[in-house]
């Protein structure tokens, strides 16, 4: 018999074109099932697209790589029926007496027919809603149940403009459905507009009484000592007969060595009529200080188990449902000083520094392992914030529970974006979809699938507009504060005001406890009137970014810039016409334009160079001779733009800004623009500016003014630090070495420290170093490192160019866990070059490691001296691979410059153009720099496929060939 849950139906689907089948819904699920993948049936893609599909089955090509997309008939030109396509699969499931079961679609696009069995259900239109059909009494008990679904793309798909743009032609606006999908600046269009079963597929099998989507909500007081879990859910009896129930709400939480501690266990007794459905709210359980659920660099990610099962007297367990939950409280107001949004997490204020998100995959071919890497990626950055952009999707379930376990916070748009709504060449419909019920039921439906995860943070009504007048007024009404948080919201008030006893229990909302935004330029964000007030989006002077002129605004939702992926990459996404770099155009006004080759521009790459305003900043370096050398190269500036930009705006932290989110993180196709890494999961350098910059505790150069700044995002104060300066030129020697020591750094604040006057003087060379340290006095122990590459003031880096000639030595000792297909590597990178005067203290620094969650101050450790490897031995039960030492030749003496890891499968020969990178890897760090004597412990973390033997190269400046490390 079915146990009481969910079945995932995620396996053994086909597909086929619906011009191909001269069957019915009814024969397909009767007498003239497919009997498997032969023509015109193929293996299916779920969760997945039409052309998620057809890729899979190589009926059309890749449309990612190179001009193949060009290949594919859009759907404008093809009509609807080429893309409408059936679905098909069987399932069995035996019910015992008095179960029921539901078939469940997380999601479809746009509209379906389903068949089971011969009998025909309707789903009805709207990208973003749930459907649950209620399939007990026409399962087969003794057999295979048959499962056919037609799937219909969005009724206004739209046709693509000759010169293409934000939206096409914006039909799809007149649907509630993904509007990227007609293409934009930084995507072409997908041409089945995403028509397909997109999300879970499921089976839920309950008892008489089911239990559906239960609210969670916490109240604090006593500044957070004191906390309520209030908890409300819809039962429904299914049965003929009154259902005596005892409901249970257990709270738990995981503790090591997979034990759980029960905080709490409540049980009710609830009657429900035959056939009703009734709401029912528990009374609310009690916390004495719970751990709570910080946000990345923080504090912890702490998450308790919520387990709701019904019981029914006579039946025994009916249902169950569980979800994670983290007690925080997210407050936000206008700021006085700086007119931008501040937000409060458990009363702390915290500057929001994210990035913009559009979907994981422009196909849909969504999963957890993917989410997760997704997310990890930009808790790796040390982001605290992700937007999900009104263009792109309601984001999964999947998506919020790794931004819950990473510490992510969220910010959700509804679909409406500006180019769709409102304006545009040609211009849209500025009252949005044609659908406005079908919108807010959407709406509605997709705050009870999301509204438990703590990550989320707060909902926008569109992407640069807003809803319609009466969707906003809706939205606005359906999405109200509860009184208990509305006073903190809106002010900054620290008192905390008493939940009333006459006031509504909170989880009895559909919300009640996030603001709801009307649009991403209002209300404290970009000028908040909803003027064009948020960008730019282009390659930028570095010292710009710290000016007080740059942008005037408290909170960017928006600022965008380059994102150049490695050779690899390109190599991998196109044919070789797509490897010739970009012509450098010279301008009658001394500016370069680049003029790149037909397939990048398909890839909307996006220049190095803005003639008018900034000079070509991969020409900086010297001339490019081939895509390996034009990649690295963009690779210096796009760690050097990224880092800037997030210092910048960290540099006027709480004076000027509250803020800002880069325009983007990911590209969810092979796309040449803004990103930190690309689609296939290998992070550009400004990963790791950003990574820098984003520190918790940070310590940097204001490229404005020259001042050394600390950024202190803890609340905590740094007492007895100091600051170690030295500056390095080309030939090898510290012609500057400075210590600021006794310190003290206020916590939440940016603090500058001293100027240094060094890169001011006369005797500064054309090309420089300079290495900033912040540890603490007692110990020697790094809390901040930051390595700068600088050039005199009009000048540039092109000395660098013969600098690649240097032999520096390095000496790098590694040690290899393995545990099944998973590899963690801790390599000990070392530049054994002479050894600055023993007078300064650069060789007794210790780099602090990472070893913890979120609570940065509790998750670190020294890693320092002979026994640094019995340390990391400790840290690993499983197999270990021994300790492994390889040495580069070199007498130079010097910085090693720009260092970097990747990992390979191990083959003895490959084609031109074959990619042998192993993909994802999680690094502690890449692309870094080290002075002479100078030691670096970085950590690997990746999955191999079976049967490949990785190997890890490091690559460099000074080490264009690469060496083979492992």
């Amino acid at each position: 018999m079915a146990e009481i849950g969910k079945i995932l139906l995620d396996s053994g689907w086909l597909a086929a074109r619906s011009t191909e089948i001269d069957l019915t819904g009814v024969q397909l699920t009767t007498t003239h099932p497919p009997t498997g993948p032969t023509s015109p049936w193929m293996e299916a893609v779920i969760p997945g697209t039409v052309l998620a599909t057809l890729v899979k089955n190589k009926v059309i090509p890749d449309p990612f790589y190179g001009l193949e997309n060009e290949s594919i008939v859009d759907i404008a030109d093809s009509g609807r029926e080429h893309y409408t396509f059936w679905f098909f699969t069987t399932f069995h499931c035996k019910l015992a007496k008095n179960q029921h079961v539901d078939l469940n679609f997380r999601a479809i696009n746009y509209s379906a027919e389903v068949y089971l069995n011969g009998h025909e259900k309707t789903l009805p239109k709207g990208m973003f809603r749930r459907h649950s059909l209620d399939v007990t009494d026409i399962l087969l008990p003794d057999g295979p149940n048959l499962l056919a679904v037609l799937v219909h793309p969005p009724d206004h798909p739209g046709r693509i403009p000759p010169k293409g743009g934000q939206g096409g032609d914006h039909e799809i606006g007149k649907d509630v459905a993904a509007q990227y999908v007609e293409g934009w600046d930084w995507m072409t269009p997908i041409r089945d507009r995403n028509t397909g079963i997109w999300d879970e597929v499921s089976l839920s099998v309950t008892g008489p009484v089911k239990i559906t989507d239960p609210h969670l909500v916490s109240s604090f007081f006593d500044n957070y000592k004191r906390v309520y879990l209030h908890a409300t859910a819809e039962l429904e009896n299914r049965s003929g007969w009154v259902a005596e129930c005892s409901l249970n709400i257990q709270v738990s939480t995981e503790l090591e060595g997979n034990l759980c501690l029960l905080e709490h266990l409540q049980t009710q007794l609830v009657s429900i009529p035959p056939g009703e459905r009734v709401q029912y709210t528990f009374p609310e359980l009690f916390f004495y200080k719970p751990n709570l659920w910080w946000p990345n660099g923080m504090g912890k990610q702490s998450l308790y188990n919520v387990d709701i099962t019904v019981e029914v007297k006579g039946y025994g367990e009916s249902d169950v449902w569980t979800h994670l939950f983290g007690f925080r409280k997210i407050e936000s107001h206008i700021d006085s000083v700086t007119g931008g949004r501040l937000f409060k997490v458990n009363g702390q204020p915290v500057f929001i520094r994210g990035g913009n998100w559009i979907l994981s995959d422009g196909l849909l071919r969504l999963s957890k392992k993917r989410y997760q890497t997704d997310i990890k990626f930009h808790a790796d950055m040390n982001f605290n914030m992700i937007r999900c952009w009104g263009g792109g999707l309601a984001e999964r379930p999947e998506f919020y529970h790794y931004c819950d376990v990473y510490g992510l916070l969220v910010w959700q748009e509804f679909w409406i974006t500006g180019d769709c709504d409102g304006r545009g060449d040609p211009v849209s419909n500025p009252d949005g979809p044609l659908d406005h019920d079908l919108f807010l039921l959407c709406a509605r439906d997709t705050v009870k699938l999301l509204r438990n995860h703590p990550s989320l943070a707060l909902w926008v009504g569109g992407n640069e507009q807003i809803p319609p007048d009466d969707i906003n007024r809706t939205l606005k009404k359906d999405l109200k504060l509860h009184p208990h948080l509305e006073n903190f919201n809106e002010s900054s008030k620290s008192a905390e005001p008493k939940l009333a006893v006459s006031d509504v229990d909170p989880s009895q909302y559909l919300d009640g406890t996030r603001i709801y935004i009307q649009g991403s330029m209002w209300d404290g964000f970009a000028d908040g009137k909803g003027d064009f007030t948020d960008g730019p989006y282009e390659i930028q002077n570095p010292e710009d970014f710290f000016k007080d002129g740059y942008y005037k605004y408290g909170f960017n939702p928006e600022v965008g810039s380059v994102g150049m992926p490695v050779a690899a990459t390109i190599r991998a996404t196109m044919p070789s016409e797509g490897w010739k770099i970009p012509l450098f155009k010279k301008l009658e006004n001394g500016y370069v334009e680049e003029v790149p080759n037909p397939i990048w521009l398909y890839h909307k790459y996006i220049p190095y160079s803005k003639p008018g305003l900034v000079h070509d900043q991969i020409l900086q370096y010297g001339t490019p001779k081939d895509l390996d050398d034009f990649c690295i190269k963009a690779q210096l500036v796009n760690y050097i733009q990224y880092r800037a930009l997030l210092e910048g705006y960290t540099s006027h932290m709480w004076s000027k800004h509250t803020g800002v989110l880069i325009w983007k993180t990911q590209n969810p196709w092979t796309g040449l623009r803004g990103q930190f890494y690309d689609h296939l999961l290998d992070q550009t350098a400004g990963f790791y500016g950003c990574r820098s910059a984003l520190e918790p505790i940070h310590i940097q150069l204001n490229l404005a003014t020259y001042f050394i700044e600390v950024v202190n995002t803890t609340s905590e104060q740094l007492s007895d630090v100091a600051i170690e300066a030295s500056v390095w030129d080309l030939e090898g020697t510290c012609p500057f070495y400075k210590v600021f020591d006794n310190l003290s750094v206020p916590p939440k604040k940016t603090t500058p420290i001293t100027v240094m006057k060094y890169c001011k003087s006369s005797s500064l060379k054309p090309v420089y170093f300079v290495l900033l340290k912040l540890y603490h006095a007692s110990d020697f122990g790094i809390l901040s490192r930051n390595f700068y590459w600088l050039h005199q003031s009009g000048g540039h880096y092109r000395l660098l160019e013969p600098y690649r000639k240097k032999k520096i030595p390095l000496k790098i000792t590694s040690m290899v866990s393995i545990e099944g297909s998973a590899y963690q590597i801790q390599m000990h990178v070392k530049n054994t070059s002479k050894k600055p005067d023993a007078n300064n203290h650069l060789h007794r620094n210790d780099i602090y490691r990472r070893i913890g969650d979120g609570d940065y101050d509790a998750a670190i450790e020294k890693t320092r001296g002979p026994g640094i490897f019995q340390r990391m031995c400790e840290h690993f039960s499983r197999k270990t691979d021994g300790l492994r030492v390889v040495e580069t030749s070199g007498s130079d003496v010097g910085v090693a410059f720009f260092l970097h890891f990747s990992v390979h499968a191990s083959k003895k020969g490959h084609e031109e153009g074959e990619d042998t990178r192993i993909l994802p890897v999680h690094y502690s760090d890449n692309y870094f720099s080290l002075v002479p004597g100078e030691v670096m412990a970085i950590d690997l973390e990746f999955e191999v496929p079976r049967g490949v033997t990785p190997r890890v190269t490091l690559h460099g400046w000074n080490y264009q060939h690469g060496h083979t490390i492992l």
